[in-house]
Parts: C-alpha cells; sequence; structure tokens
C-alpha cells in the first residue's frame, strides 16, 4: 500500500518539543515549579495529534510528510507514520507528560530546574525524531542527538564526579554505536540507491538481494545492541542511574534504551527472516535477559534493580524480534506480540518511578530503600501494595506475550485487571492521606489549647 501525503502537521509536531526547550527556562524563572503545567501542554497536545493516527493505522494505512533539508545530499526532513512509529510516539509524549510534571516537584527549588526542563524536551524532540523519521540520514541525526541530549541529563549533577564518569560512559558506548548505524546507513544506500525508509520498505528484499546483507547487518546490530544495552554492552545501564529519578524514569520506560529495539523492529521487514537474524537476535536477547535478571536479584538498591530489569526485559524484546516468522504480522509472531512486553515495561518503570513509588522509598529512608523495608512500610504504608501491584502487572503482560507468540493466548490484553489494581491502590492512597490529615488537624488543635 502506497503511503498516504498528510500535510505539514506532524513534522511540526516533531518540532515542538525544541520549541519547548527554549522557553522552558523563561517559564521556569516567572513560574517556578508550577512552570511545568503549561509545559505539559505541549507533549500532551503531541499525544492527541498521534492518537489521531490510531483507527487509520490499525488498518494498515501508512502516511508520509516531508519537507527539503540538504537537497543537494538527498537529505529532507519526512516523516513515516504507521503502527510502529505510532505506537513509540504515543508512549514518548504520553509518559513525558507526566515526566514534565513529576520534575516540576521533584526539583522544586531546584536552581537549574529550567535547564533540567530544556534538556527533558531535547531529549524529548530527539526520540521523535528518531522513531518518525523517513529518511535515514535524519535517522541518524535524531539517533546521535538522543545520546548527545541524554549525556546532558546524565550528567545533570555535574559536580558529581559519578554523574560526570556515567553521562561519558554513556555517549562513548551509544556514540560509538551510532556511528556503526551510520555506516550501515552508508551502505545501504550504496548498495539500493535508496534513502527513504518507506521506499526500502516497499521492496523488502532488496537488501538481502544485494550481496551486502552481512556487512549491513553487523553494522545495525551495532547500532542497536548498544542503543538498547544488550550484552556485552549492558553496562552503561545501570550506571546511568547517577541520573535523577525522572531522568531515569524517561530513559527507561518510554525513550533512548527502545530506541534499539525500535530499529530492529524496524529493520526486521527488511533484515529479518534469516538464518542469521533469527540465530544472532534471540541468542543475544536470551543471554541480556539472563544476564539482566541475575545481577538484578543481587542488587540491594532499587534503583539499581530497576535498572537490571530494565536490561532483562530489553533482551526479552530483543529476542522475541528475533524469533519473528515470515512478515512478523501473523498470528504467533513475536513481532506482533512485541509491543505487550514493551507497553508492560513503560508501565511498570512508570509505576516504580513515580513520586509515590520506589524512588521515593529511597528518599523516604535516605538509605537503600530494600535493606530498609520494614521501615518503608511504616511510613508509607500503601508501597507494598503498589509495588505487588507493578510487579503483577508486569509478570501478566509478558507472560501475555510469551503465550502470544506461543499461539496460546488471545489479544495480549492486561488493562482491565492492571486497571483495578490501580483503583485500589489509589483508594488506599486516599484513605492514607484523609487519617493523615486528621493526625495534622489533631495536632493543631492540641497546640492551640491554652
Amino acid at each position: 500500500m502506497t503511503p498516504a501525503v498528510i500535510d505539514d502537521t506532524t513534522l511540526y509536531a516533531v518540532l515542538a518539543p525544541f520549541a519547548a526547550a527554549v522557553v522552558a527556562p523563561v517559564l521556569t524563572r516567572w513560574f517556578k515549579h508550577n512552570a511545568a503545567w503549561p509545559l505539559a501542554i505541549v507533549p500532551a497536545l503531541i499525544f492527541a495529534h498521534f492518537a489521531g493516527f490510531i483507527g487509520p493505522v490499525s488498518h494498515g494505512e501508512t502516511f508520509v510528510a516531508s519537507r527539503a533539508w540538504a537537497p543537494s545530499y538527498g537529505v529532507n526532513f519526512s516523516v513515516y507514520v504507521d503502527g510502529l512509529s505510532t505506537l513509540f510516539a504515543l508512549l514518548i509524549s504520553g509518559i513525558g507528560t507526566f515526566i514534565i510534571l513529576y520534575a516540576g516537584g521533584y526539583l522544586k527549588g531546584h536552581p537549574q530546574q529550567g535547564r533540567f526542563f530544556s534538556f527533558l524536551f531535547m531529549f524529548m524532540g530527539a526520540m521523535l525524531g528518531l522513531v518518525l523519521c523517513n529518511n535515514l540520514i535524519s535517522l541518524f541525526i535524531f539517533w546521535e542527538l538522543t545520546s548527545i541530549t541524554s549525556f546532558l541529563l546524565i550528567g545533570f549533577d555535574h559536580l558529581r564526579s559519578a554523574s560526570r564518569r556515567a553521562a561519558l560512559q554513556a555517549l562513548v558506548v551509544t556514540g560509538g554505536g551510532g556511528l556503526a548505524l551510520l555506516a550501515g546507513f552508508i551502505v545501504i544506500i550504496s548498495a539500493t540507491g535508496e534513502i527513504e525508509m518507506s521506499t526500502l520498505l516497499a521492496s523488502p528484499d532488496i537488501i538481502k538481494d544485494s550481496g551486502l546483507y552481512l556487512p549491513i547487518f553487523l553494522l545495525v546490530l551495532g547500532g542497536a545492541f548498544t542503543k538498547s544495552a544488550q550484552f556485552p554492552f549492558h553496562f552503561w545501564l545501570p550506571n546511568a542511574m547517577e541520573a535523577p529519578t525522572p531522568v531515569s524514569a524517561f530513559l527507561h520506560s518510554a525513550t533512548m534504551v527502545k530506541g534499539g529495539v525500535y530499529l530492529l523492529m524496524r529493520m526486521h521487514p527488511l533484515l529479518g527472516d534469516t538464518a542469521l537474524w533469527m540465530t544472532v537476535l534471540p541468542v543475544f536477547g536470551g543471554i541480556t535477559l539472563l544476564v539482566g535478571t541475575f545481577l538484578a536479584v543481587r542488587q540491594t538498591d532499587l534503583k539499581l534493580m530497576l535498572a537490571y530489569t530494565t536490561v532483562a526485559s530489553l533482551g526479552l524484546l530483543v529476542m522475541l524480534t528475533g524469533t519473528s516468522h515470515e512478515k512478523g504480522a501473523g498470528r504467533g509472531s513475536a513481532l506482533s506480540a512485541g509491543p505487550f512486553p514493551l507497553q508492560g515495561r513503560a508501565l511498570h518503570d512508570r509505576r516504580h518511578h513515580r513520586p509515590r513509588s520506589g524512588n521515593a522509598g529511597h528518599h523516604e529512608t535516605r538509605r537503600p530503600a530494600v535493606r530498609n523495608a520494614d521501615h518503608v512500610r511504616r511510613r508509607m504504608p500503601c508501597e507494598p501494595l503498589h509495588g505487588r501491584s507493578a510487579a503483577l502487572h508486569r509478570f501478566h503482560c509478558q507472560g501475555s506475550a510469551l503465550l502470544r507468540h506461543l499461539g496460546m493466548a488471545g489479544d495480549g490484553s492486561c488493562g482491565d485487571s492492571y486497571g483495578r489494581r490501580r483503583q485500589r491502590a489509589d483508594a488506599c492512597d486516599r484513605r492514607r492521606c484523609c487519617h493523615q490529615a486528621l493526625l495534622r488537624a489533631q495536632d493543631r488543635n492540641a497546640q492551640s489549647r491554652p
């Protein structure tokens, strides 16, 4: 099916976070931490825009929009909207809305909060460009821009040597993988004569028949594995937890570490369904899954536990992508099952990084939260319920995805049970807040008595 040409609204949606990055310091200077509320309107509107594509892309329609960027080099600023890019755009903008609101409260009173908002928006725009770009060179530019902005975010607390070291490590690893990806794109362009992803996808066997499949496969894999922290490049992700918690939440649940998974899913019609693809990806994905799980159970710090479980989940996604069948669309296809653990991972990380959850326990105790679980339970009695809810939701989503891959499950839906657990957790929160308000009122009355 030939992609339909749409207007430039989608191009403006990709650029909107960069405009927000410019005005964020000004708004923060005027409204302090409350600037998060007007700033959050930007990703919310982007989410609403891409939500309008859900109906058409669910029926197999695709869309393109393009503007000349460097026409003498054949580089256009173009977007390609299909089901895969729409899913990632919704994750980036939807979760990004809550991350902006979270950052407003998390860094309340911080003298550099405006700069932090700017970095977050630049990162958001880079990720949107990565998952939506149709031109290979434009995709690479946004790919490397995610590495640069993540360097700024991880090293935000630049006075700490650990933050500087983690930021530099992430930049070197992911930047090096980006250079491999650029080499792969150059080989693709020289072998096929095409520079647009939509044109390549219209002829899925063009790379396999070119005689340069192996170098293209290895170079693309190098970029994807470094970005998504696959073994043996998994070490940079736990160290990146030196970043402020809103960065960790955005990095894990929506964005940079999913960039490599997105690339593999996007390139699946071009590189997949070969013996090499269906051997290398499951092997390295499975090793990453096991290594991440083993290292996670040895940790006592909650943020490190979440980092290693993220590594394990990314390994699962790569493994499912590698065990896909021809066209990756039928029942039992790993690629069709892939979005379910992707969504489960996003919700799992979002719940564990929200203000009342995992890292909040770390702030409440000022010590590693796992070693002081009883202390957290006494001060925050609803946190065990939140933790169990998130763990059950993640297990159900990923289990449904595996069953769907094996042809043993229905649609893999897990939203209803998650909603019921969330309602119970929120009700418990309301009761706790009411009880604490009552205690504070009693204290004030006791102090006002003569």
